[in-house]
């Protein structure tokens, strides 16, 4: 029985979730795509089936605690999880002096407590074996808050010192865990179809190409044990940072 790969947040077949999907698929793993919207991980699913590999559609909300501990007992089910990928959340700017308590919460559940929720799962299955990795999708506000992004900006800050936490405490463990800060828009269907005016103004290779991302995740997956990495951060090359 091969190893299992879980990733959250997928959404359009043009979209990091589905690329990373597609990715660990090409190399033997058997895909779990999950997210919320059945139509969307199906498709992703189903084009993985149909270029030769194995894929499977889980329907998961990531801040539902029942719904991931069910997510990773079907997954295990399939096979040992071997990679376990978060990459739910959206960009959730907002006015701060007009911000609604709730818009704040759930910021923050799909940013960061649903991280927790998934990280904890993995760990519970990867830390009896003594192996395996878990990442995490970062952003330019996990580094930094900028105006209009309090909420944003906290979620990820959050996420990205619980995966600080999580890779100092499972990493000795045999648990390789990761965080890939994509610091720009990614070249994805949500930004193309939302944001045309932005896409437009950011021109020729303006935003961050999905394949890129897609192979440092695979890329931080593959390293030996003894010459891990924790923090890779991918811009384009006409990004100011």
């Amino acid at each position: 029985m091969g190893d299992t790969a879980i990733v959250i947040g997928v959404g359009p077949g043009k979209g990091l979730g589905g690329t990373l999907c597609r990715r660990f698929a090409t190399h033997g793993l058997h895909v779990v795509a999950a997210g919320r919207t059945p139509a969307s991980i199906e498709a992703v699913a189903e084009t993985i089936r149909d270029e030769g590999g194995e894929a499977t559609a889980i329907q998961a909300d990531a801040t539902d605690e029942t719904q991931v501990v069910e997510l990773f007992r079907k997954a295990e089910a399939i096979g040992p999880v071997g990679v376990a990928i978060y990459n739910a959340g959206n960009n959730m700017p907002g006015d701060l002096l007009t911000m609604e308590a709730d818009y704040f919460e759930r910021c923050w559940r799909v940013g960061c407590f649903g991280g927790f929720l998934f990280g904890r799962e993995a760990a519970r299955v990867m830390q009896p074996r003594g192996r395996g990795t878990l990442l995490f999708t970062g952003a330019s506000a996990s580094m930094r808050g900028k105006p209009h992004f309090a909420a944003f900006t906290a979620a990820k800050g959050g996420l990205r010192n619980f995966a600080q936490s999580m890779a100092r405490e499972f990493g000795p463990q045999g648990i390789h865990v990761g965080h890939v800060v994509v610091d720009g828009g990614i070249a994805g269907e949500k930004v193309e179809k939302a944001f045309p005016e932005f896409v437009e103004a950011k021109g020729e290779d303006g935003l961050v190409d999905l394949e890129g991302i897609a192979a440092i995740f695979e890329m931080l997956h593959r390293q030996p044990k003894t010459a891990w990495s924790h923090e890779v951060d991918v811009r384009t090359y006409r990004e100011a940072f």
